[in-house]
C-alpha cells in the first residue's frame, strides 16, 4: 500500500510539472530548461545543465534535485537522457569564479549549456530558467522564481547538473584526499571548514569565499 501511495505521488508530481511545460508548448515548439547548481559552495565548479524533454513519454519521477535522494536523483538522471531530445552541460572552475566572481560564472556556465544544445542543431524557440534570465543569450526567456519546482524541463536540468556535478567532485576526493569532497560536495559544512583549518585550501577551493580567503590570508 505505501509502495502504491509513493508511485502516486510521484504520477501526480510529474504530471503538475508536464502540465507547466504543455501550456509554454502550445505557443512554443522548442522548449529548453536551465538550472544550474554550486553558486554557495566554497569548493568546486559552477555546473549548469540545458535540456529539451518531448512531450510525451513523461517521466515519473522527476522533481527539484534538492528533494531527491542520491538513490532517485541517479535513477531519474538516467531516464532523462534516455528520453530527452538533447541536453548540453556548461562548467565554470573555481579559478573562473574568483577572476569573474559568482553572479558571471552562473551565468555563463548556464550560456555555456544552452550553447551546447544547439550545437547540436536545436535552437530554442523558449528558455525556461530557474530564477533569472541569463545574461547575454539572444533568445526568447522566462525566468522562474523555483522553476525546478514549476516546470519539468527545469527540475531535468537541476536533476542532470546536480549528478553531473556531485560526479566531479567524487574525482575530486581522489585528487585531494583527506578533504571529503564525496561527502559535503564543496558546500561549506563544519567538518568541510574544520579540515581547511587543518590542511589548508587545495587548488579547488574558492579563494574568493570568506571561508577560505581567510585560512590563505593566514598562510602568507
Amino acid at each position: 500500500m505505501a509502495k502504491n501511495e509513493t508511485l502516486k505521488k510521484q504520477l501526480d508530481r510529474a504530471r503538475e510539472l508536464y502540465e507547466y511545460d504543455e501550456t509554454e508548448r502550445r505557443i512554443h515548439r522548442f522548449i529548453v530548461g536551465v538550472d544550474e547548481v554550486g553558486r554557495g559552495p566554497m569548493a568546486g565548479p559552477v555546473v549548469a545543465a540545458a535540456v529539451i524533454l518531448p512531450p510525451t513519454p513523461r517521466i515519473n519521477g522527476i522533481d527539484d534535485s534538492k528533494k531527491l535522494t542520491p538513490k532517485k536523483r541517479e535513477r531519474v538522471f538516467d531516464l532523462i537522457l534516455d528520453t530527452c531530445l538533447g541536453f548540453g552541460i556548461g562548467i565554470r572552475s573555481s579559478r573562473f569564479v574568483d577572476e569573474r566572481g559568482i553572479v558571471e560564472a552562473t551565468h555563463s556556465a548556464m550560456r555555456m549549456a544552452v550553447w551546447s544544445l544547439i550545437a547540436q542543431g536545436f535552437r530554442p524557440d523558449l528558455v525556461l530558467v530557474d530564477g533569472y534570465k541569463i545574461r547575454g543569450l539572444p533568445f526568447p526567456q522566462k525566468g522562474l522564481v523555483r522553476g525546478d519546482s514549476i516546470s519539468a524541463s527545469v527540475a531535468s536540468a537541476s536533476i542532470i547538473a546536480k549528478v553531473v556535478r556531485d560526479r566531479v567532485m567524487d574525482r575530486f576526493e581522489a585528487l585531494y584526499p583527506g578533504y571529503g569532497f564525496e561527502k559535503h560536495k564543496g558546500y561549506c559544512t563544519a567538518s568541510h571548514r574544520s579540515v581547511v583549518s587543518s590542511l589548508g585550501p587545495c587548488p579547488i577551493h574558492r579563494r574568493s569565499f570568506a571561508p577560505v580567503s581567510g585560512k590563505v590570508h593566514d598562510a602568507l
